[in-house]
């Protein structure tokens, strides 16, 4: 009964990313593209993002952020 940018959460890799029509996308920003919650919002581009370059200066709080996802809470 799960959908979204969580996923489905059925222990099925091939519904991930459904959208909220109801079809399954295979591309990470096609995906997210279709929960953009207003069209002012910029559309994500296919190529990968290099969040590091765009937002200087942040590479210590991103890895501090993604340290707890990789930490035993989430394991």
């Amino acid at each position: 009964q799960v959908r979204g940018l969580c996923g489905t959460y059925n222990w099925n890799q091939q519904d991930e990313f459904t959208t909220p029509m109801g079809d399954v996308e295979t591309r990470v920003a096609a995906f997210a593209n279709k929960y953009r919650a207003s069209s002012s919002c910029p559309e994500l581009s296919p190529f990968p993002l290099e969040p590091c370059g765009a937002f200087a200066g942040q590479r210590e709080l991103a890895e501090a952020a993604c340290a707890v996802l990789h930490g035993p809470a989430f394991q």
